[in-house]
């Protein structure tokens, strides 16, 4: 293993909090993984390293090191893919979560195009709800909902979709069509319920906002059973409209009280802010970022016919 190798996997050592896992990461053992870290000690004359059975801190002189570690590896690939092949080819793995629904219907349809730029970037991608800690996971990037207060963190919007309010054609007919916010107190509500606490309905126009409280037999913190449940009839939820996208503009589901709408959610690019961001992860952003900004269903931008109302989406 050569000097660059070692300093790979000192800089992976740091992100990952864990001489073990590393050594699973590379496929070695975790004494390879030490011995590694102690001769580049040995090399720059300073302990890089304080080491005991339940956690590895960085010394002043690690912490230096480590700065000077993460550019030197991303420069190093950067100038490998460039001169080594002739052209720009950035090569490795990203490692991403990412929200499951979302994942689904707007990121893994994209990554063949994504492949077909960089065939030698990997993508291993998880999904998950759950809000992680991105270094100790081992994570490069995460695509997540809602807004993040996390100043260890750094956010990339990726794109923002109104919410809207949904039902099936088949559950209108039954139960009719609320014409204000007021009279879905009659209506069955499919409720987004997190950490058991149902989330409340915004909506607003020229007189202000208005705060309608759901009521219904089926709640649920999972996006992809509310989409089951709206599609199945069981009732009218209020949710970002590239939840439904497809289904709105193919007139399977009916988006209506368009002109009480209220709210956005935003869907970012999460990663470390502590940490310089490779090169292969701000291509992978930087791709994602474009192909949302070409795909309309995300913002709603939809004729009107397709909504089943009147009025023009936005």
């Amino acid at each position: 293993m050569d000097r660059m190798d070692a300093i790979r996997l000192f800089v992976r050592v740091v992100e990952r909090g864990s001489f073990s896992a590393v050594a699973r990461e590379a496929g070695v053992g975790q004494p390879a993984v030490s011995k590694q870290i102690a001769a580049l000690e040995v090399s720059f004359g300073a302990q890089l390293m304080r080491r005991t059975s339940r956690q590895m801190v960085l010394t002043e002189a690690g912490e230096t090191f480590y700065e000077s570690a993460v550019r030197l590896v991303d420069d190093f690939e950067a100038l490998r893919s460039s001169v080594g092949r002739g052209q720009s080819a950035p090569s490795g793995l990203i490692r991403v979560t990412v929200a499951p629904v979302f994942g689904r219907l707007y990121v893994v349809p994209r990554l063949s195009e994504f492949f077909d730029r960089f065939p030698d970037i990997s993508i291993e991608m998880s999904a998950s709800e759950r809000r992680i800690n991105l270094i100790e996971e081992g994570i490069d990037l995460a695509i997540r909902h809602s807004d993040l207060d996390d100043s260890s963190l750094t956010v990339r919007k990726l794109t923002t979709s109104p919410f809207v309010t949904v039902a099936t054609p088949a559950y209108f007919d039954k139960f009719g069509i609320p014409a204000t916010p007021g009279e879905l107190e009659k209506h069955r509500c499919v409720i987004f319920s997190h950490q058991r606490e149902p989330r409340p309905w915004l909506f607003e126009d020229t007189l202000g906002a208005t705060v309608h409280h759901p009521r219904g037999n089926f709640r649920t913190a999972d996006p992809e059973q509310i989409r089951a449940a709206v599609l199945a009839d069981l009732g009218v939820a209020h949710v970002p409209g590239w939840l439904f996208a497809s289904e709105i503009v193919s007139g399977a589901v009916r988006v209506v009280l368009r002109d009480f709408e209220g709210g956005s959610l935003a869907m970012s690019a999460v990663f470390p802010a502590a940490r310089r961001l490779p090169t292969k992860v701000r291509l992978f952003i930087d791709f994602l970022a474009a192909a949302f900004a070409r795909d309309p269903s995300l913002t709603l931008e939809q004729p009107a016919s397709a909504t089943g109302t009147s009025r023009p989406d936005r």
